[in-house]
């Protein structure tokens, strides 16, 4: 297994984690904020599809996003979460959609990076070099780890609303 296989099934088996712990949500469950400016479970949702996005489409391979404008400025980085009654964002139908489909193009076009690709710089904002990963492995391994610590405030979200324990 080379990898960018090892990648990607990483990827993939954090995705399954978040999945399990969103499965049983319904109604006030997605957009239940345990503080002030804190995010819900859809507000995170949305923004792992968008990162997932913005770190393989556009950082890694330089390919334009595969998620609507639209949808994606629901979900911008570095901003302050906002309450689902001061912001219409999209259904929960509509994010899982799009974190499925995103996910599912990122993870096949992660199968098939090179080693060769995989040692290239990483770059960040506008063409500069990544502040964080010196080369793609780096940027792309990221991708699992963030899934798996936003995973993490969303198994926090589903305590506090009661739910049990998920192994």
């Amino acid at each position: 297994m080379n990898l960018s296989a090892i990648m990607a099934d990483q990827m993939t088996g954090t995705r399954e984690w978040t999945l399990k712990l969103i499965a049983d949500l319904k109604g006030d469950d997605w957009t239940f904020q345990p503080g002030r400016g804190m995010g819900h479970a859809l507000w995170l949702c949305g923004h792992l599809a968008c990162a997932e996005d913005l770190l393989v489409n556009i950082r890694a391979l330089n390919r334009p996003s595969v998620i609507d404008p639209v949808f994606g400025s629901h979900f911008a980085i570095g901003e302050e979460c906002k309450s689902a009654k001061d912001h219409q964002y999209p259904k929960a139908e509509e994010i899982t959609r799009i974190m499925a489909m995103t996910h599912q193009q990122v993870v096949d076009a992660v199968r098939e990076m090179s080693d060769a690709t995989l040692a290239e710089p990483a770059f960040g904002k506008d063409g500069a070099p990544h502040p964080h990963y010196s080369d793609k492995r780096g940027l792309l391994s990221h991708c699992a780890r963030h899934e798996a610590f936003h995973a993490g405030q969303i198994a926090t979200i589903r305590r506090l609303l009661g739910k049990g324990f998920l192994r």
